[in-house]
């Protein structure tokens, strides 16, 4: 490690001024002069390194961790450099090496201020897809790992999926991740010659060409979630994709309503038409008090199969819809609906004319042209939202470098330059990867077809996997009178889709999760599961699943949302408000019961679960109080309700209301009574409970659509304060 030792020397030499041209020259000088050795450092000490005899290795400390590998060769042309990229400031260790007549560069790059490590290979001749780069020798056998396998991005446990990232973790929840960093559609990574692990293309690919060039990464830190979000958004910063915010599209802002499998009208077209029961389930949303926000036609709107029918289950016929069911086509549905429609796409039928107009691989079209005559058909039609659905099975290409790539690429390209967003069903953990490439990608099915509590664990680990690379999660359709899955679906903050029959929508469910105007009252970001939930769920151990997510709003005024229910005998869990970082007091609320309890510092509390459970954990602000939001919404305190809080000794907070709404009911923790005012005006309607602690103020909506609130205990009387 000499070397090491003088390249930190040469680092901190190098930031003087005029010492850049010293420094290139001394490190070439010292590339050749064949110590042995070079070496980085990466963000948390992490090194890497190349030996002179083809051996290469990263060392981390969390975990404490050293992988090896080998090139097989004598590397030559060692060089060290330094620089920033898309993803950030890095030292890169470069080499150049010949094997089997195949002439390489090869590159690890550390970066410095993110736990990432990026590997690169260059083939510069046409050359067999062989000895890929990097290889590892097997990792400790004591790390416990969770993949991704099949449709859907099933999580499992109990092997690694070859297009999936490779997520291992230790008992304290330090995790490091291997996985493609390109190439995602052919890339694989998988067990070679004694168990070492190699980061390669698909097997199935025999040569590659000139030029061609791979990328791997190696994520690592502290906790299973926090590092697979670093990891995650190395990956979108490679690709500079711009990640939808949660309100981006109607979809994914406000209530849908859905007829895909599992729904009531899934090729059903109901007593009369689509296009009646559509414009009556739209007319029973607003009757509701709620506005519907965008309805998804599924595979039954087109002809299919060699019927060319739209009753058909197989592939497309012709993608445009079957007057036989839609008379009036798209622009007519969209007329007599008055919404944005989703609409979804199968594969190609194997006598589609489709397959004589364009170029076509395997089961889907390749041909540019393809995709521009059918987002320019969709967006005639009103269409906002595309779903290419059976992408994990019948939707897929041949197997090569280039139609994966011609396949999704010319898709997203049409939809994007015609301002449509797409969300992906039935994906493979090759398709989550790949969406990285494509900024209009904004959503993906993370759950088996039909929402409900058997599919809750798959949902919450697979949307973690889908957020992480800047994806929000669909749960699938479902009923309104279900609260569970309305709850946990609110909790996911992606779309929230329906399905119910005609007469049958639930209204307090569904304002439960939405507003008037049905947009979707959401925390930050998606609901998962714990560190520790991993970690018991990697040793087969029976916990409870504990799943959180957030609101935020700075100063340490975070709101935590806790999803929680038994799965097997064990029915107790422990809420221990320091595991979130409130250091002070914190009133935990059971939101589905209408209790709740103080928790003084460094204390917990021990529940054992009757069934599914809800808890919104607050800590105690300055003013003595825990302010917990709108008290009839799931997310108390997501911000399409309270766009804005503080507590600087009182409490000051907006809340926004939707047209039509005339008042708001908001609550939080006190140990006295409170007095409340909005816009200086004394607001009357304010209760205190001495037996549960809790405050209520009843806030009335402005002509401007939000309303200042503040609050203060009853022994502290202020002048209102604006913001």
């Amino acid at each position: 490690m000499e070397y090491l030792r003088v390249w930190n020397t040469l680092v901190c030499f190098a930031v003087r001024p005029g010492a850049g041209l010293r420094l290139s020259l001394l490190l070439m000088i010292l590339a050749q002069a064949g110590l042995g050795q070079l070496s980085i450092k990466g963000y948390g000490g992490a090194v890497a390194s190349i030996g002179d005899d083809g051996s290469y290795s990263v060392t981390l400390t969390a975990p404490v961790s050293r992988l090896t590998g080998s090139l097989g060769v004598k590397p030559a042309n060692a060089r060290i450099s330094s620089g920033t990229d898309t993803v950030g400031a890095y030292s890169d260790l470069a080499f150049d090496y010949t094997i089997n007549a195949s002439q390489r560069t090869a590159s690890i790059r550390a970066y410095t201020t993110r736990s990432v490590i990026l590997f690169t290979q260059t083939v510069h001749n046409a050359s067999p897809n062989t000895n890929p780069f990097p290889t590892f020798a097997a990792l400790p056998s004591n790390l416990l790992h969770i993949s991704y396998s099949g449709f859907f991005g099933t999580p499992v446990f109990s092997y690694f999926g070859a297009d999936s990232p490779w997520v291992y973790f230790d008992a304290d929840a330090n995790a490091l991740i291997l996985s493609p960093a390109s190439d995602y559609m052919t890339a694989e990574t998988r067990y070679g010659v004694n168990n070492q692990i190699e980061l390669a293309m698909n097997s199935q690919i025999s040569a590659l060409p000139a030029g061609f060039t791979h990328k791997s990464v190696l994520a690592y830190g502290k906790g299973i979630n926090r590092t697979m979000s670093a990891w995650g958004r190395t990956l979108t910063g490679l690709t500079g994709k711009t990640r939808a915010n949660s309100g981006s599209s109607s979809m994914l802002r406000e209530v849908s309503y859905w007829t895909d499998n599992g729904s009531t009208y899934y090729y059903n077209p109901g007593p009369v038409s689509y296009t009646e029961t559509l414009k009556a389930i739209k007319q029973e949303f607003q009757s509701k008090g709620v506005r519907l926000g965008s309805i998804q036609l599924d595979s039954w709107w087109y002809p299919k199969g060699p019927t060319d029918v739209w009753s058909d289950h197989g592939g497309i016929w012709t993608y445009e819809s079957d007057p036989r069911i839609l008379p009036t086509g798209l622009p007519g549905l969209k007329s007599a609906l008055n919404v944005p429609l989703i609409t979804h796409a199968r594969w190609l039928d194997d006598g589609s004319p489709h397959r004589k107009q364009y170029s076509v691989s395997g089961n889907v079209a390749t041909d540019p042209r393809y995709w521009e005559d059918v987002a320019t058909y969709l967006k005639a039609g009103g269409v906002t939202t595309y779903e290419q659905d059976w992408l994990g099975n019948n939707a897929v290409t041949a197997m090569n470098l280039t139609d994966p790539y011609a396949f999704l690429d010319n898709m997203a390209a049409s939809m994007t330059s015609r301002g449509m967003t797409m969300i992906y069903c039935m994906a493979n953990p090759s398709h989550f990867l790949q969406s990285t490439n494509y900024p209009n990608v904004t959503a993906i099915r993370t759950s088996q077809d039909g929402f409900s509590s058997a599919n809750w664990d798959d949902f919450l680990y697979s949307s973690k996997f889908a957020s992480s690379l800047g994806l929000w999660p669909y749960s699938d359709v479902f009923m309104s009178s279900q609260r569970d899955n309305m709850l946990l679906t609110a909790l996911s903050a992606g779309p929230l889709g329906l399905g119910d029959p005609m007469g049958s929508v639930n209204a307090q469910n569904l304002l439960g999760a939405v507003r008037a105007d049905g947009v979707i009252v959401k925390p930050d970001v998606p609901v998962t599961p714990a560190d520790n939930v991993y970690i018991a769920d990697a040793q087969g151990l029976d916990v409870p699943m504990v799943a959180t997510t957030s609101s935020g709003f700075g100063a340490g005024m975070v709101a935590r949302y806790i999803f929680a229910y038994p799965r097997g005998a064990n029915h107790n869990i422990t809420i221990r408000p320091s595991d979130y970082g409130i250091t002070g007091q914190a009133w935990l609320q059971d939101q589905l019961n209408g209790t709740g309890s103080l928790i003084q510092p460094n204390s917990a509390v021990n529940l054992t679960l009757k069934g599914t459970s809800y808890f919104v954990l607050m800590p105690v602000g300055k003013s003595g109080l825990a302010f917990l939001g709108d008290r009839d919404q799931f997310v108390t305190l997501g911000k399409t309700r309270i766009s804005q809080l503080s507590d600087t000794g009182r409490i000051l907070t907006t809340i926004q209301f939707a047209a039509g709404e005339t008042s708001r009911t908001v609550f939080g923790y006190s140990p006295h009574p409170v007095v409340a005012a909005v816009s200086g005006r004394n607001t009357e309607e304010v209760s205190w409970n001495a037996a549960t602690q809790l405050f209520t103020v009843v806030v009335h909506a402005t002509h401007s659509g939000s309303a200042v609130l503040q609050i203060s205990p009853s022994g502290n009387p202020f002048a209102f304060e604006s913001k």
